[in-house]
């Protein structure tokens, strides 16, 4: 914050926007609130803010941010003192209306919604876990409002990650609900720069291209968005990294789930996206259609914890899989006694042996042994530690513990649900530094679409993959980008090409059934659904319940789904050699 705010002479910005929130930070935090034992916001936000005051104070800019989390009253408080410490006029407002938990009950009690898990089906009454917080996504509304009435600084917590540079869109243009284009074009602009640095190459496959451009520094992203809702994307003057058509389409293919993007305020048509190189490191956004926003909004309900506890060993060289086999028979045989205690274990080979290895480091695969249970004494060290480590003199060769044994005792950890609530159920309000309470009605008009996203087994554009020339078995990554994320317990993976000729092949290539095959052991049964977005020269598939559970819980190493794109890029394919002769990713 204080590099934009100290520059805005040099490189204005108007308003200052922040996304601190996630999913592990939503059940965190949530944690923190109900057990009393911190505060429930996030404190990295005043290491960001407090350095920036006297450049947000001198260039009078504005600042959104969804740093609340789940203390948003607190922190609008320590804010507010920090600002009148300093002798500044600034104005300090916060939102409320993010927490549900009442509501989402009484709902339920009255029967009025089963309310399904987004992801997985469940109803919320077959959950086995007790809710302890709940979670709604507002929209950027109650943030327009708060500017308009004077604030300076607006303390959100679970506004949707885009929200405030809608509200900071919506304020600056004075534009109206109808105005539904508009809304949408910022609802995407500000998913484009709700993440840092992934727009400006962070997370991006094409990383290798602009090392000669500095990565210590690849820079954040702004925003230009026009009355008419035209938006264009740019950087921070003096930063490396880039903007680009390839940088942005890895960002927008990141946490989508189709062509329809739903937000409180706005639901973003896709279908015609793309992105149009105006010079250097400017982008302009194109094709993107507002429609009517769905009657619900997305919940997420953090369970009382459970705990989790984890152990690794070291195996290297030869018949790892079955050196992995020894141990975790003699561990099962050790904890038997007692396993039926435990929610969840999991034994996990991690890594592979390359032939004729030139190091012992390359020649070393992680054996992990991870456990849940309800309490946490279930998970004592009698009862995992030892275990785990007690055939250390009779096991598989070169046996050797992890000896940092931190994880291995009980943490807490929480379950997570994703839900929908009506717009109508929430509380959505304004609070003024003057004590002025403004609410925020749910919007006047909505559609309600179904519950599945439009979805295509294969290309509509068929063309024979013979009809491309010779090949040779390569990694798919060698000349197709990727990127992948996750939301709950889904995973989305979106791939694209920089030629038109290499998409003809990739949509016909990536086939529902050829991504199933390119997942092989990875594919567990689940639902997948696959669409394209054709001036992004994309294909996109959402992956139903991929991911155990999602972030805050998981048993997998890859908790944020980000690795499943490079895992598929990984898998070799059929590539033509008139691709490969353009050069390799």
């Amino acid at each position: 914050m204080t590099l934009l705010a100290a520059n805005c002479e040099n490189d204005p910005v108007d308003v200052l926007v922040g996304d601190w929130m996630s999913e592990f930070n939503m059940t965190a935090r949530a944690g923190s609130k109900v057990n009393g034992q911190l505060d429930a916001y996030e404190p990295t936000f005043l290491e960001a803010l407090e350095p920036s005051l006297p450049a947000i104070s001198k260039y009078r800019i504005k600042v959104a941010v969804n740093a609340g989390a789940s203390d948003t009253q607190k922190l609008h408080e320590v804010v507010t003192e920090m600002v009148k410490s300093k002798g500044m006029d600034l104005s300090v407002a916060w939102i409320s209306g993010d927490e549900v938990l009442p509501q989402l009950v009484e709902a339920q009690k009255k029967g009025e919604s089963p309310f399904k898990n987004i992801c997985t089906g469940e109803k919320l009454d077959d959950w086995q876990f007790e809710p302890i917080f709940a979670q709604a996504y507002l929209g950027g509304l109650g943030i327009a409002r708060a500017f308009e009435k004077g604030a300076d600084i607006v303390i959100c917590g679970r506004v949707s990650d885009a929200s405030p540079v809608i509200g900071a869109a919506y304020w600056w243009h004075k534009w109206q609900r109808s105005e539904l284009d508009k809304l949408a074009n910022a609802f995407v602009a500000g998913h484009l720069s709700e993440c840092s640095s992934y727009s400006t190459g962070g997370n991006y496959t094409g990383f290798k291209d602009f090392e000669c451009l500095g990565w210590e520094n690849i820079g954040y992203p702004i925003v230009e968005i026009a009355h008419s809702g035209e938006v264009i994307l740019t950087k921070n003057k003096g930063s490396g990294g880039e903007v680009s058509v390839n940088t942005l389409t890895s960002q927008l293919l990141y946490e989508i789930q189709g062509p329809w993007y739903f937000n409180s305020d706005v639901t973003a048509i896709l279908d015609n996206i793309s992105f149009d190189h105006i010079s250097g490191n400017r982008v302009a956004l194109r094709g993107v259609k507002g429609a009517l926003p769905p009657p619900t909004t997305k919940v997420g309900i953090t369970a009382k914890p459970i705990y989790q506890a984890e152990m690794h060993w070291f195996i290297t060289g030869l018949d790892v899989t079955a050196k992995a086999r020894m141990m975790e028979h003699q561990i099962r045989t050790i904890m038997a006694a007692h396993i039926y205690k435990f929610l969840h274990l999991s034994f996990q080979t991690i890594g592979s042996v390359p032939e004729n290895p030139s190091s012992q480091n390359a020649a070393t695969v992680d054996f992990r042994v991870i456990a849940q249970a309800r309490r946490a004494e279930d998970l004592a060290p009698d009862k995992f530690i030892r275990p785990c480590i007690d055939p250390i003199m009779c096991t598989y060769p070169g046996a050797t513990p992890h000896l940092d044994l931190r994880q291995a005792f009980p943490k807490e950890v929480y379950e997570y649900y994703v839900t929908l609530l009506p717009q109508s159920a929430i509380s959505h309000q304004v609070h003024l530094s003057s004590g002025e309470v403004i609410t925020i009605p749910p919007p006047p008009q909505t559609r309600t679409y179904p519950n599945r996203q439009p979805t295509q087994d294969m290309t509509t554009n068929s063309v024979p993959l013979s009809a491309f020339g010779a090949t040779v078995r390569a990694p798919l990554g060698t000349i197709v980008h990727a990127r992948s994320g996750d939301k709950g317990s889904d995973c989305n993976v979106g791939f694209w090409v920089r030629h038109q000729d290499e998409y003809a092949w990739l949509q016909n290539l990536l086939s529902m059934e050829f991504i199933k095959h390119l997942l092989a052991d990875e594919y567990k049964g689940g639902r997948i659904e696959r669409c394209e977005f054709p001036r992004l020269r994309a294909v996109h598939f959402l992956l139903k319940d991929h991911l155990d559970r999602g972030v805050s819980c998981t048993l997998t190493v890859d908790f944020l789904g980000k690795n499943c794109a490079e895992y598929l890029r990984a898998r070799e394919v059929d590539v033509p050699l008139r691709f490969l002769a353009r050069g390799r990713l």
